[in-house]
């Protein structure tokens, strides 16, 4: 991604930005969070419980929320924008109103059949009648969260369609706060304590819902909810949205299926995902999820409009703009991650064996973090053009390549590494994330929609040059702050890590910027 093209970008830069912040915001609100788990429940069987009741609805909030429903609203509300701009309000009403009435029977019915679900999705706990009873529980204070955030994420569509990045960006941060409260102040009034936390998810829902209305109020976009499954617009998302269910959130799938395997593994290794998951998103969501969410109601104008080289140049540096940050991104977290866990969970219920088995999953997902990336802003170039079934194939295949993975690494761990079984299912996941976006770009090319070479290129390829330079910068740095951080202060690591991640940016961009101006003619074509 060059200089040139990056001025050329203005509008997307700013936005990316603006977003990338109030995102970055969000996940160390989130991080903070992990840290208050970690101090108070440690990787224990109840936050086993816990980890399990949360990712169901949070499963279907990536479904209806950040994936399918918003990748299906946003271009089907810029076409709306551009051709039929009067009847905006009557579509984000009908919309509105008929996902509300869906919603409210899914969370019913996820109420009702909480046990089926949680022996579906762990069937590990079945042995353990305590696990799945108190699982169960959790669950069914953890599900209207599905109803509250899917509505919230309809607003944060809407606002993003007229340019409002900022408030959508920041709305998570509710349910960090929430989380955080719960785990300090509610749990004391629980048994077991942990149920404190899925109340919490309750009232978090609630509260990022209440949040956006009055941002949506002053952009004058007010609207009558109204439950309408007729109305042309309707009909159109949820023909696209259908499909994309599954196409947009393969990655969520796959760390699903990781849990429903790792629920028959030792205990704690539901846990040690969670936590190396939590770690390595820190990245895909401040970068990843904040590009594609700001190209995605620019590619839908484009393509509306139908301005195929402006559509092409946004895509280009999208793709450019995460592969500049993911590459330096996974080294970093490969060589810094153990100390990071260390420095941010290790407490007496998370001990230093706590962290081996996570940093071993970590490293295992970290493998696919630059492949995460690109698969949030390549899904954007089909949602975009309003194609939602040829992710889903792509989707179908990177699924059960990632479910024969998991049982071959499986297989393969149990014979040499002993406990650290749950790291094979975040390799697979990876292995199956990198054969997706393969298939992702090849067909990208082959209907024009990109032009080959935008990710294998000299231009890229010194962007990996860079990324080596950087990572020798670390190991030097390393061995110098933190030559054995487990003798060392809290405070010290975290100040010494700070000091490591900063000179290795410095390097990383230093060597960039030199690259870059190294080779005027490739700028001015990249």
């Amino acid at each position: 991604m060059s200089m040139s093209e990056i001025k050329k970008k203005p509008s997307l830069r700013k936005s990316a930005l603006t977003t990338g912040l109030m995102t970055g915001i969000s996940r160390i609100s989130g991080l903070l969070r992990d840290v208050c788990f970690s101090q108070f429940f440690g990787a224990s069987a109840n936050m086993d419980s816990f980890f399990v009741a949360f990712k169901i609805p949070n499963l279907l909030r990536r479904f209806f929320a950040e994936g399918a429903f918003s990748q299906s609203f946003v271009p089907i509300i810029n076409e709306y924008k551009e051709l039929h701009p009067e009847k905006v309000r009557d579509l984000v009403g009908s919309t509105f109103g008929s996902l509300s009435l869906i919603l409210f029977f899914i969370t019913a019915l996820g109420v009702v059949i909480a046990p089926i679900l949680v022996y579906l999705f762990a069937p590990g706990f079945s042995g353990n009648d305590g696990q799945l009873l108190i699982t169960t529980q959790m669950l069914r204070y953890c599900f209207p969260y599905i109803l509250f955030i899917s509505l919230t994420s309809l607003l944060g569509s809407l606002l993003n369609s007229y340019g409002n990045f900022l408030v959508p960006a920041i709305t998570p941060v509710i349910l960090n706060l929430c989380l955080i409260i719960g785990a300090i102040y509610l749990s004391s009034w629980f048994h077991p304590p942990e149920l404190g936390l899925a109340v919490a998810v309750f009232f978090a829902g609630l509260f990022q819902l209440i949040f956006q209305l009055p941002f949506v109020i002053r952009k004058k976009l007010t609207f009558r909810p109204r439950i309408n499954f007729s109305y042309p617009g309707v009909r159109k998302i949820y023909k696209l949205m259908l499909p994309g269910i599954f196409g947009s959130s393969v990655a969520q799938i796959n760390i699903l299926i990781d849990t429903l395997l790792a629920s028959f593994l030792v205990t704690g290794s539901i846990s040690w995902l969670y936590y190396s998951d939590r770690l390595m998103e820190f990245p895909l969501g401040v970068f990843g999820i904040a590009v594609a969410t700001v190209i995605l109601p620019k590619l839908s104008s484009d393509n509306a409009s139908d301005n195929t080289e402006e559509f092409k140049k946004s895509f280009t540096w999208g793709i450019n703009a995460v592969i500049t940050i993911g590459l330096p991104s996974t080294m970093g977290i490969i060589l810094i991650g153990d100390h990071l866990l260390y420095a941010f969970f290790f407490s007496a219920n998370f001990n230093l064996h706590d962290v081996s088995m996570a940093y071993a999953s970590l490293v295992a997902y970290s493998i696919g973090l630059l492949a995460f990336m690109l698969i949030k802003i390549l899904v954007t170039g089909y949602y975009s053009r309003q194609d939602t079934k040829t992710p889903v194939r792509f989707a179908l295949y990177s699924l059960f390549l990632n479910i024969s993975l998991n049982l071959f690494f499986i297989f393969i761990l149990y014979r040499f590494v002993g406990e650290a079984l749950h790291a094979g299912l975040a390799l697979a996941t990876s292995c199956a994330a990198l054969f997706n976006v393969y298939l992702l770009y090849r067909e990208l090319i082959r209907i024009r929609a990109i032009d080959s070479g935008v990710i294998f290129n000299v231009h890229n390829a010194k962007k990996v040059l860079a990324t080596m330079i950087m990572s020798a910068s670390i190991i030097i740095s390393k061995s110098y702050f933190i030559p054995n951080p487990y003798f060392m202060e809290r405070l010290s690591v975290i100040f010494n890590l700070s000091l490591i991640i900063l000179i290795a940016c410095l390097v990383y961009g230093v060597i960039w910027h030199l690259f870059i101006h190294q080779d005027s003619s490739l700028q001015a074509r990249d």
